[in-house]
């Protein structure tokens, strides 16, 4: 029985995963699982002039933080360490020169500047960019190291080219309208056209699940499996995520990087819940659920290819319900009292959306508040102050000693409690005010009220 592989390849030219990568990657894990095979992360760091340092290392630790581990890796770089196409470069040159003798691929001796100028020319004709073959037909005894060269990819000028796809079916490519790719480039490096398939094939891939961007790339792919003599894996091709005006997701309207998302409170367990309702319906229309319970339903045939829409404010409100059901144990960080902090979620935890409020809402349990969004109504206070001072320290207790004080001086009890709040937590909302005011304590309540009284 096959044993289901499936990969994603990052390239490491951004500043961290992106968010739509994340998606793509959230796909494969799950189809893998389910199938009780493995998912591999392969690094295509191939193109050297844009490698951004950092950038590899951001990515596999923003995968770790979603709870999408690959597998396997290589045997060097540590257990951890995913596949790197920089660390294969003899594997790639082998297998470009095998199409070279087999006539499927042919060394390329164009200069940059005639590149160029080829370029301008089809242009001003509007032609499709594509290369001429100048160097299709040449003879290639002369040994190609003497000069800098390319490998590039012999398309056939007639045909078509053919492939299914699990999510949209067949698709047809007329060879004419193929490029000759370069497959290895003049610095021995493998473009992604000739490294994708190499090593998909090497690593036993069974399912390629990619983005769409990739689907005009794929009769190059299907073409070198067919010059290789190798097996073609099961192709699909999911949306691209798309911006609420269904532009394509870009960091100038939305963020696009997992860690902005991390660091704005956002947590794993909802950006996965909402990456999985892009283009795939849990069955009975659930809206909230696990990786695992998408594991038990997912069927890849079951994408849509409706361009899925990112809308930053419902992956907020699905942020929400998971922190509503959360407990304090799965964020503590050890920067305030643990106990203190566990007494203080309940009463925040359903205000929130992010993790991030947790500042905003709990910070003046912390911090006595250095200034008020409004100015205190100081005779108003002093009689919730006095209330107090001669009350219980319970939450009932609190509450009927402020109304029957607000009652005998002829005021609403809720202007009482409003201004207790406004001097207690230096805001007009926020959690419960006696429940906090019972955590507080009676000494560290009385005391933040004269001082605010007196400014």
């Amino acid at each position: 029985m096959m044993t289901v592989r499936t990969r994603i390849a990052p390239s490491p030219t951004g500043a961290d995963l992106h968010i739509g990568n994340a998606y793509t990657a959230l796909i494969n894990h799950v189809f893998a699982k389910k199938h009780g095979g493995k998912f591999i992360i392969r690094i295509e760091d191939t193109d050297r002039a844009r490698l951004v340092d950092g950038a590899e290392k951001r990515i596999l630790e923003s995968l770790a933080w979603l709870g999408i581990p690959h597998d396997e890796g290589p045997d060097i770089g540590g257990p951890f360490a995913p596949y790197r196409q920089s660390e294969r470069l003899d594997i790639y040159k082998k297998y470009a020169e095998e199409l070279v003798q087999k006539g499927h691929a042919y060394y390329c001796y164009c200069t940059a500047d005639r590149l160029t100028a080829m370029r301008k020319a089809q242009e001003a004709k509007h032609e499709a960019p594509m290369y001429d073959g100048l160097c299709k037909n040449r003879l290639t005894d002369d040994p190609p190291k003497r000069r800098k060269h390319v490998i590039r990819l012999n398309v056939p000028d007639e045909g078509t080219t053919i492939f299914h796809d699990v999510i949209r079916g067949d698709i047809s490519f007329e060879n004419k309208l193929i490029d000759d790719q370069v497959i290895l480039k003049s610095d021995g490096y493998p473009t992604y056209h000739l490294g994708v398939v190499v090593d998909d094939h090497i690593m036993k891939i069974t399912h390629i699940i990619r983005g769409e961007e990739w689907i005009s790339s794929t009769p190059k792919h299907i073409l070198l499996y067919k010059f290789f003599g190798w097996d073609v894996p099961q192709i699909a091709h999911v949306s691209v995520l798309r911006n609420p005006d269904r532009s394509k997701l870009s960091k100038r309207k939305n963020p696009v990087w997992v860690s902005v998302y991390k660091a704005k409170g956002y947590l794993p367990e909802a950006i996965n819940n909402y990456l999985a309702t892009m283009a795939w319906s849990y069955p009975g229309g659930q809206d909230i659920f696990s990786v695992d319970d998408m594991v038990g339903k997912f069927r890849l045939e079951d994408i849509q290819t409706t361009a899925p829409i990112f809308d930053v404010e419902k992956l907020k409100w699905m942020n929400s319900k998971y922190l509503h059901e959360s407990h304090i144990n799965e964020f503590y960080n050890g920067k305030y009292p643990e106990n203190k902090v566990k007494q203080i979620w309940p009463l925040v935890k359903e205000r929130m959306k992010l993790l991030t409020e947790f500042e905003s809402l709990a910070g003046f349990f912390f911090v006595r508040p250095k200034a008020f969004e409004r100015p205190l109504k100081k005779d108003i206070l002093a009689v919730g102050q006095k209330a107090l001072a001669g009350s219980e320290w319970t939450h009932d207790a609190m509450e009927k000693s402020i109304r029957d004080a607000a009652d005998a001086a002829k005021l609403k009890a809720k202007d009482v409690f409003m201004e207790l709040r406004v001097a207690v937590t230096g805001k007009t909302v926020g959690p419960p005010l006696l429940e906090s005011l019972e955590i507080l304590g009676k000494e560290e309540t009385l005391t933040r009220i004269p001082s605010s009284a007196g400014r």
